[in-house]
């Protein structure tokens, strides 16, 4: 499948990067209450915010089959993921994020039906995707973020992007978050708690797991067992959720493959008019024939 958008990311602008608390207290925009909070730990020890996130788990239609998790329950789980202060319309389009109301529909639209063919790839089901770049700069960012915003539209389901390039991470940067801990910390730690790396984005229905502290051989932590539990775990607890994994170029590193290995799909990212047709086949081959599903066309 083929797409074309626009240049990658140039992130600018700020949001509140404090996490999900009560939803009046978050519209009045109290950012003393968000410090107070943020303080604030519950009995597990997990600060007040994160761990209400958290014990909204309940079974996914991955763990128990299609349909088989009541509507009413992830109605409800959905309707409590507050945002401390939501991203107005300006701010998306200042980092070029969509959003249903956006007067750019052209690329509304585009990433809507690329949003519809992956789910005809996958039945209707949730699933994780690893994106990855063809060569450096070709704006894998910009298309996992938006991929996992067009998810979000639908109010019955929720997505997490995961900024797995951690030699050179910039989802959190886009978002203008200042994440104090993030994956690398949850597979240093076999006592983390996944609750504890989940950041409300100020996009409705969209969290973000930031990558945490930089490394030099990320692939270490990819072929990690821990890192194979993390990615069942966050797919198996929250309901109908859609995972979008943001990765190197998979022609300048073997994380991209190597974290394919561990998800449903694998699709590329390729800049317009800077690659020739040989370099993209071989950065496609990187990838498992049944997991490959197809190229986007950025620029």
């Amino acid at each position: 499948m083929t797409e074309q958008n626009n240049k990658a990311e140039k992130p600018q602008g700020s949001v509140d990067d404090q996490l999900t608390a009560r939803s009046n207290e978050a519209e009045q925009g109290d950012e003393s209450y968000w410090l107070k909070k943020n303080n604030e730990l519950s009995k597990d020890g997990v600060p007040y915010s994160e761990w209400e996130d958290s014990r909204m788990l309940v079974p996914s239609s991955l763990e128990l089959g299609p349909g088989a998790v009541d509507r009413y329950v992830i109605s409800k789980q959905i309707v409590r993921m507050q945002e401390p202060r939501r991203l107005t319309a300006d701010d998306m389009d200042e980092r070029r994020i969509i959003y249903p109301e956006s007067r750019n529909r052209q690329m509304v639209n585009r990433f809507r039906d690329l949003r519809t063919k992956l789910l005809e790839v996958a039945g209707g089901n949730n699933f994780t995707i690893v994106v990855s770049g063809a060569s450096p700069g070709a704006g894998t960012s910009f298309v996992a973020l938006n991929l996992a915003a067009a998810f979000a539209f639908d109010q019955a389901k929720t997505a997490l992007v995961i900024d797995c390039n951690l030699r050179d991470p910039s989802l959190h940067t886009t978002l203008d978050i200042m994440p104090e801990t993030g994956l690398t910390d949850f597979l240093d730690d076999p006592d983390y708690d996944i609750a504890r790396i989940l950041y409300p984005t100020g996009i409705p229905r969209l969290r973000l797991i930031p990558a945490g502290s930089r490394r030099e051989t990320p692939s270490e932590f990819f072929t990690s067992f821990r890192m194979k539990q993390f990615l069942q775990a966050v797919r198996r607890r929250y309901p109908d959720r859609f995972i979008v994994l943001d990765t190197a170029a998979v022609t300048e590193s073997p994380d991209a493959r190597i974290l394919s290995e561990l998800c449903d799909y694998a699709m590329l990212v390729v800049p317009h008019g800077q690659t020739t047709p040989g370099v993209i086949e071989q950065a496609a081959s990187a990838f498992s024939s049944e997991k490959f599903v197809g190229a986007v066309i950025n620029g």
